[in-house]
């Protein structure tokens, strides 16, 4: 294909779709899930007293520029003693998408809304996920809500969850809302024309830096990596952007482990099984040990996430410009998470990364099916009805989460993979200093340091492995696969 015949979104666009295909994922949405589509219309449930009225709270949603499927709300308020009731309000999907009807089927087949440069595949229709459950700008809706009372250290003092109604106050984004917490811009208009909002993302602010203290203090790692975002000049890509860390989305960050770790113990303690979000022990701790080790820096031959955190965080202070890659090496070593099902009285391996125990996705299930099937327990235990799932379903279906969540990682990686190939084209025999992220029997892998893009070390890549710094040579690109080929030239000129 001669891709100057054609715009680069309508190029990554047919990639995306093909990538989809060959990842036994589905493009598009079914006749039947489209003719129930039709049929469905918004509920408040009005008429059930058992559903809380939160309509009046300042509640607030936080996210991307460009989100429109917005999944959850935030509303802190101060209390005596230094402490801090926190509520997290979950758009209310299963209220809409019934077990076993066409739109769930499909749902369930994908497991996860797809991201890919050029576009969007949601796990839900538009119509739903963007407007009907999404909890939109002064649109009342359902939701399910976590609260939480924190001390002053960050631990938690008591929390619940219930149903409500609830409205959006303001749509925020998080770059903007960042920029005032942290004093570089003014307080965005969203929010000065709500009175007592400013006031109320401060408290937010302070709650969500009190429970990643603590965290960190438990052994949570501190970890920066620089996400890759393709910016278009209309059709055509014009660089690709880096999506850093910031206050704003440590908001919503800190706020949904606290919510995700309080949903995982509410469905024990009401003896129902569930699904957990998993990281297990680094396999590769002994080449995490060694990377600590060629910074000087000595780790416990047996995994230790508190060790692990302390070496991250001086390493934070001591070289700030080049920890995201470090973060990476990290991270690769780390392993992918995985989901697995629960009983109520078992003993899943918790979340390394986060240092939590006890850990299930409940706050997007517009956009996570597993998140969708805990919405679905949680209401059943909250009404003191049967779990709608039995162990046995939820073993086979975390196997399938699973597998499709890498499936659909796959598919967002190599279109990535193929915007950062168009941008390059260009700069073949181009020279750049990288770092190794990924070293096994299947290939070897660098990601330059000056731009985010990761390619196949085709050449010199000999006793190499994840965290070695490099200079590599730009030796081929193919947009249509994705691949992006270096050969090893020297050591990276540090």
């Amino acid at each position: 294909m001669n891709t100057n015949e054609k715009q680069h979104r309508a190029i990554l666009q047919s990639i995306a779709r093909r990538a989809m295909q060959e990842r036994g994922l589905l493009a598009d949405f079914s006749d039947a899930a489209l003719a129930e589509l039709e049929k469905l219309q918004p509920t408040t449930g009005a008429k059930d007293e058992s559903i809380r009225d939160l309509t009046d709270l300042l509640w607030a949603s936080i996210d991307n520029d460009d989100s429109q499927d917005l999944d959850q709300l935030t509303f802190a308020e101060s209390l005596p003693g230094d402490k801090t009731r926190i509520l997290v309000a979950v758009a209310d999907v299963d209220a809409l998408v019934a077990d076993g009807s066409a739109i769930d089927l499909q749902a369930r087949h994908n497991t996860t809304s797809v991201y890919t440069a050029a576009q969007i595949f949601p796990m839900l229709p538009e119509k739903l996920s963007t407007d009907l459950t999404s909890l939109n700008f002064a649109e009342e809706r359902l939701a399910v809500v976590v609260e939480m009372v924190i001390g002053p250290d960050g631990s938690l003092q008591s929390s619940d969850i219930y149903r409500a109604r609830v409205r959006n106050q303001a749509k925020l984004a998080y770059n903007s809302v960042a920029a005032w917490l942290e004093e570089s811009a003014a307080v965005p208009d969203e929010i000065a024309i709500v009175p007592g909002l400013a006031e109320n993302l401060r408290v937010q602010d302070r709650a969500a830096q009190r429970l990643k203290n603590l965290r960190h203090l438990h052994g949570a790692l501190s970890l920066d990596t620089i996400e890759a975002r393709p910016i278009f000049d209309g059709d055509q890509i014009r660089e690709l952007a880096a999506e850093e860390k910031n206050r704003a989305k440590e908001i919503i960050e800190d706020f949904m482990i606290a919510a995700n770790g309080v949903t995982a113990r509410y469905l024990a303690a009401k003896n129902y099984p569930s699904i957990r979000r998993v990281v297990r022990t680094p396999k590769r701790w002994e080449r995490i040990v060694d990377l600590a080790q060629e910074y000087s820096f000595r780790l416990p031959e047996s995994p230790d996430s508190k060790a692990l955190d302390a070496f991250l965080v001086k390493q934070k202070a001591t070289d700030p410009l080049r920890f995201p890659d470090l973060s990476l090496a990290v991270i690769k070593l780390l392993g992918a998470g995985e989901y697995m099902a629960e009983r109520p009285d078992g003993a899943a391996p918790g979340h390394f990364g986060l240092a939590v125990k006890d850990y299930a996705h409940s706050t997007a299930p517009n956009r996570r099916y597993t998140d969708l099937i805990t919405q679905r327990l949680l209401k059943a235990a909250i009404a003191g009805r049967a779990a709608p799932y039995s162990y046995a379903e939820l073993d086979v279906l975390a196997q399938h989460l699973t597998a499709q969540e890498d499936a659909a990682n796959k598919v967002e990686r190599q279109v990535a993979k193929s915007a950062a190939a168009l941008l390059l084209g260009g700069r073949i025999g181009d020279q750049f200093d990288a770092i190794v992220t990924g070293a096994s029997e299947k290939g070897t892998w660098a990601r330059l340091l000056t731009v985010p893009v990761e390619g196949k070390l085709v050449h010199g890549f000999e006793g190499v492995d994840v965290g070695d710094r490099i200079r590599v040579q730009l030796v081929a690109v193919n947009v249509e696969r994705g691949f992006i080929d270096f050969q090893k030239v020297g050591k990276d000129r540090r």
